[in-house]
């Protein structure tokens, strides 16, 4: 900034003058008249009366290195510098100069509001810990550091956005995690040009590999243990003040059904469950587009048993299959919409009664087959089996491309659909990394934790993705002298 774009401090004053939440008060310190400056909305007033004016009092001399000394906080700072004036005021702190000077003594009266640290609602479990995030960053990372009170875990604090200014925190495990993975995440947001970052989420827009695949490739979780249990793994983590949730990275496609709370569980059950996740998400995608093709193209495939009761259900339907599917996929995605925006109470009632009556009065006026209904409810109610909500709306998306093929060229369609569906995720990476591993490149020690979870016992080792320096977790020799508690 050359000398002419330099902020001066009566500009800024002036400037800020325009606003009516700006105070100016003359004050005397040690006999001499100084002022005292700041935004009302943005300072405490019971730490400005109680601690600061009461502290200023008791100054006997006007110089600003004392009246620092003298005062009961940390982080003051004298400047002459005009932007870091602006910066601090707008972060809640108090400026005091001698009237007529440039110098200032930036005191912090930051006015902390912050909501009470509740349970998760959107990745809720039964069992273990009950606690999420908020939209205090320095909330958030104690809640992290509490479960890795290490000297390993560090912190890179950055600020995104040319308005809101942002305070990002890129949060991993020194000597666990990879160093080009932490580069990669720094530079990345580094990069971002954006005057506006309101959330975590516009940062994971922002740094994924391929911005235009439905797909996301970093996991938003708004649990403080998973974001823990990631960096063990040698993940990389990232907060955004204002934001309730964590992104962390890198990651793979199978992890997005895997709700941490499987790890709560025995590995009998919680890898069953894992496999009804993955066989429930493929129903979703691809029953009502298996109706459609098999009714329109490939109808010699229906059992004889079965025939009579397709018929029957569809002889007073004056539309072709893909019709009928449209019209209740729609009705379906209507209903989740309506349920989500309205009141809490109001939205249970929409989607269930709505459901109910809508479904049976289409049967009924010979719009859709109850068959179909059935297939479609199914379908709706599988999507819902997936722990990661951004995971889940992808998969609400990729229904109606099938539906479309289907219709085009039947099963084959189907099969088509699904290769270019294969092709990209085989292409796609997360910070550059394989986003089908353990599948494609096929790793075999790293199933122990993907499709099916082996005991921790087996798990002696961290992801070979992280490609993390220390890639032993424990010694697996002296966990075999004893049997895993889920064993």
């Amino acid at each position: 900034m050359s000398d002419k774009d330099k902020i001066t401090l009566p500009a800024l004053m002036e400037e800020f003058q325009e606003s009516n939440d700006f105070h100016l008060q003359p004050v005397k310190i040690g006999g001499q008249p100084f002022q005292l400056f700041y935004m009302t909305t943005l300072a405490d007033q019971s730490v400005i009366t109680k601690d600061i004016l009461p502290s200023l009092r008791q100054v006997l001399t006007p110089d600003l290195e004392d009246i620092q000394r003298e005062l009961p906080f940390i982080n003051t700072v004298i400047t002459t510098d005009g932007s870091v004036i602006e910066e601090n005021i707008l972060r809640g702190y108090l400026g005091l100069n001698h009237s007529g000077a440039d110098e200032c003594l930036m005191i912090p009266a930051k006015e902390e509001k912050i909501r009470d640290i509740t349970v998760p609602e959107v990745e809720f479990s039964v069992i273990g810990p009950k606690q999420a995030f908020i939209e205090d960053i320095q909330t958030n990372i104690q809640l992290i550091r509490r479960r890795l009170p290490v000297k390993e875990l560090k912190m890179i604090e950055l600020e995104v956005g040319s308005l809101s200014k942002a305070k990002v925190a890129i949060i991993y495990l020194k000597d666990i995690a990879n160093e080009e993975n932490v580069n990669t995440m720094k530079q990345r947001i580094s990069d971002i040009d954006f005057d506006h970052i309101d959330d975590s989420s516009y940062i994971n827009q922002m740094i994924e590999d391929n911005s235009m695949s439905p797909f996301p490739q970093l996991i938003d979780t708004e649990r403080p243990d998973r974001v823990a249990a990631s960096l063990s793994e040698g993940k990389v983590a990232v907060l955004v003040d204002g934001s309730p949730t964590a992104i962390t990275g890198p990651t793979t496609f199978i992890e997005f059904f895997s709700a941490f709370d499987d790890y709560f569980s025995s590995w009998h059950i919680s890898s069953v469950v894992r496999v009804i996740r993955l066989l429930s998400v493929a129903f979703s995608i691809f029953a009502t587009a298996i109706y459609v093709a098999v009714l329109t193209y490939h109808s010699q495939l229906i059992p004889k048993d079965l025939l009579s009761t397709l018929i029957q259900s569809r002889q007073a339907i004056p539309f072709p299959p893909i019709i009928e599917a449209l019209f209740l996929e729609l009705t379906i995605e209507l209903l989740r919409e309506a349920g989500a925006r309205l009141p809490t109470k109001v939205g249970q009632t929409i989607g269930i009664v709505g459901g109910i009556v809508i479904g049976t009065a289409a049967v009924e006026a010979g719009l859709t087959s109850n068959v179909l209904l059935i297939i479609v409810a199914l379908s709706a109610l599988a999507s819902f089996t997936t722990p990661i909500y951004r995971i889940g709306n992808t998969i609400r998306v990729l229904r109606f491309p099938f539906l479309i093929v289907a219709q085009l060229w039947g099963l084959i369609g189907i099969f088509i659909g699904i290769g270019v569906l294969l092709v990209h995720l085989i292409g796609l990476t997360s910070l550059g990394r394989p986003y089908l591993e353990p599948i494609f490149p096929p790793r075999v020690a790293d199933f122990k934790d993907s499709i099916i979870r082996l005991p921790f016992s087996m798990q002696s080792t961290r992801p070979s993705l992280m490609r993390t320096p220390r890639s032993k977790r424990f010694k697996k020799e002296e966990a075999e002298k004893k049997k895993d508690i889920d064993e």
